[in-house]
């Protein structure tokens, strides 16, 4: 019984020290915050956020969109893939960020919407199996970014983090906590589960 707790005290110490840091210190020599010093690559890849009922973009996604179309203007992506949830017939969080895009003067041409972006995973495993991207900027905020590098390193996609907090957060704290069991599920995901997204016919953005 002794040998059964201390294993089990092992393996609760070896998870809490590997989420530690893969949220702190994993994945910093990858996150910028200065446009001129992200790395060109195609494509941008925008992860979905909520949006007000009456239509007002949230913070996060205002700043996830803002985000990218500073790395679009600096000439460091060529496109923006705008992924989010679209399940419902009146939410359409791509068709929302669409607007913060051309209204910040990302031409229509050069933005792409994933609408099936229902969570991380899926949006990353779409950017590949769709959308035939094989490298991107990850645009998220700083609090998201560790889940989204993991999650797309694991499935094939060459990926750096461009941090999106433009400002200070209501509910920031909570959104960190949330990360925790998010990420032991997004580990289960890639690791164990593999669970198929909505697929569909490729979509090459090039």
């Amino acid at each position: 019984m002794r040998r059964v707790t201390y294993a089990l005290l092992f393996s609760l110490g070896l998870l809490a020290g590997a989420t530690a840091w893969t949220l702190t210190v994993r994945f910093r020599h990858l996150l910028y915050t200065d446009p001129e010093t992200v790395p060109e690559r195609p494509v941008a890849l925008v992860f979905g956020a909520g949006y007000w009922p009456d239509g007002r973009p949230s913070d996060i996604m205002q700043d996830r969109v803002a985000a990218a179309a500073e790395l679009y203007h600096a000439g460091k992506v060529r496109k923006l893939l705008l992924s989010g949830d679209n399940r419902f017939l009146h939410y359409n969080e791509p068709a929302k960020m669409r607007e913060v895009a051309l209204a910040l003067g990302v031409p229509e041409e050069d933005i792409v919407l994933d609408y099936a972006g229902r969570r991380t995973y899926d949006t990353c495993y779409r950017a590949k199996a769709i959308f035939g991207l094989t490298e991107v900027v990850a645009v998220t905020q700083r609090y998201h970014l560790p889940r989204v590098l993991e999650t797309c390193r694991a499935l094939g996609l060459d990926a750096v983090g461009y941090v999106a907090d433009r400002r200070p957060y209501v509910h920031i704290r909570w959104y960190w906590l949330r990360e925790i069991p998010a990420l032991w599920l997004a580990w289960w995901d890639l690791w164990v589960r593999h669970p198929k997204p909505v697929l569909g016919d490729p979509i090459p953005i090039f």
